[in-house]
């Protein structure tokens, strides 16, 4: 099987005009939601939209807010390692 990051490379890489859409982004970004902070977590988390390189989460409470606020470099990141480039720079918190 392979890889999301390999089949992303693959049909996303070498073209400047071709974006990952939404869905796969929020995709992405409920499972390393998931993987980092397990189901509970990905029921608190809700990505809104996602423009300009930056992904705008809605949360059920502000101690979640905090949790994400704290750790969204970490989970900037393992996105962008799934997708395979630079693609998120910052998550916003609604």
């Amino acid at each position: 099987m392979k890889s999301l990051k390999n089949l992303l490379k693959k049909n996303f890489s070498g073209k400047k005009n071709t974006r990952i859409d939404e869905k796969t982004i929020f995709f992405i970004f409920k499972e390393v939601i998931k993987k980092e902070f397990g189901e509970l977590g990905a029921e608190n988390f809700k990505a809104d939209y996602f423009s300009g390189k930056t992904i705008f989460v809605k949360t059920q409470s502000s101690a979640w807010a905090s949790e994400l606020w704290t750790n969204r470099e970490r989970i900037t990141r393992k996105i962008n390692e799934k997708v395979g480039s630079d693609l998120i720079k910052e998550i916003k918190i609604k």
